[in-house]
Order: C-alpha cells, then structure tokens, then sequence
C-alpha cells in the first residue's frame, strides 16, 4: 500500500510538471502573435538574424540553415534589412557554421561589409542577447522556421530587441515531430533564462552593425 500512495504522489507530480510545462510552453508561443511577417510583408529593420543549423561536412550547409540563410538574403535584397547577423557555433576549429554561411551568402553577391559573424551563437538566448550587447543592434528581423521563431521572439520580447520574425520554410524537414516535441523544453528553459537574467556564454567588445561587417570575420 505504501508503494502505491508513492506511485501515485509521483505520477501526480510528473502530471503537475508536465502542466507547468506546457503552461510556459504556450506562453512562449504567443510572443509571435502579430509579429510573424512573409518577406513581402515584414517591415524595414536594421539587421537579418540568421539563427545558426547543422553544417555538414566540407561546409555544406543544411536544408534548415541554407533555407534560413536564402530568406535572410532575399529581405537584404528587397531592402527591409540593412545587415545579415549570422549567428552560430564556431565553438572549435573542426565546426563552423558561421564562415560556411558567410562564403554562401558572398556567392549570391551581398556585400562583404553588410555581412556580420557572431561566432559565440551557440543557442537562441545567446544569439539574441549577443546581437543586442555585442553587436548593438537597433532592431532587427529573426530569421529561421516556424517552430523556432516563437521562441525566439518571446527572448528578444523579454530583452528588450525590436523584432520581428520571418518564417524560413522553404522546404519540409524530416524529423519536425521530434523538433516540436524538443521546442516545448527549449521554451520552458528560454523562460528560465530570462527569469535568472542568465548570461551568453561569451560576450567581449562590441562590434556594432553600424560599421563594416569584416571586423567580426577571423
């Protein structure tokens, strides 16, 4: 009998919990409403922030990063950014996704200057936070897909980032049921962060989007 009152105390607990969870987990999402745009329809902001994907071997970029990385460029050639932020994990010499971005994007003939790396990207909270502190950002668009973006506006929200978001659905992606099931974590640990007033991993001296993108390059 004591066993069962223990089982069942823990069950209540877990169902709490995953509540709770789910409680912040819809709380996050509504940070988008009104603020996800088509790039037609998004409005004029400062600077791109491609969120960093997965980069293969020899550089190549994934479906999700090169989809994010696209869409980051048509909204600087339709004139609604000023700046591509590519922010991502350069965290060892053997994998980088921000240098693989970069050499993309020059291929489709956006401007060296107008491209700026943030090395130290290595999640959403940090990626944000950094573009705001480091990079001095005035506003900007947050670029990556659908399920990502509440996530990361809700961050940029409680930062105090003008930002918008714009969805980088190109394509569909295998694995988005697990991605989704992922997010609901993520989000409750993105409330957390800005409960704590949690730091990036890195921070360092500022390189503001009003210079020349080169100075973040290595």
């Amino acid at each position: 009998m004591k066993i069962k009152k223990i089982l069942l105390a823990l069950a209540a607990l877990l169902a709490l919990a995953l509540i709770f969870a789910l409680t912040l987990n819809r709380m996050v999402q509504e940070a988008a409403d009104g603020k996800t745009f088509g790039v037609a329809e998004a409005p004029q902001k400062q600077t791109a922030l491609v969120l960093g994907a997965k980069v293969h071997e020899g550089g190549r970029l994934s479906d999700m990063f090169r989809d994010r990385v696209d869409t980051a460029i048509e909204l600087y050639k339709a004139g609604k950014v000023e700046k591509i932020l590519v922010s991502g994990d350069h965290g060892t010499s053997g994998y980088d996704e921000v240098n693989a971005a970069k050499g993309y994007i020059l291929t489709k003939g956006v401007a060296g200057k107008d491209i700026f790396l943030d090395h130290a990207g290595f999640d959403t909270y940090d990626s944000v936070y950094r573009a705001r502190d480091v990079f001095q950002a005035e506003s900007m668009i947050i670029v990556t897909q659908a399920y990502h973006l509440p996530r990361a506006l809700f961050i940029a929200d409680k930062l105090g980032v003008d930002a918008v978001g714009v969805g980088a659905d190109l394509h569909t992606y295998g694995g988005q049921e697990a991605r989704d099931f992922r997010e609901i974590f993520a989000s409750d640990k993105a409330w957390l962060d800005v409960l704590l007033g949690s730091k990036p991993r890195f921070l360092g001296e500022a390189i503001p989007l009003s210079g020349d993108g080169r100075a973040s390059w290595d």
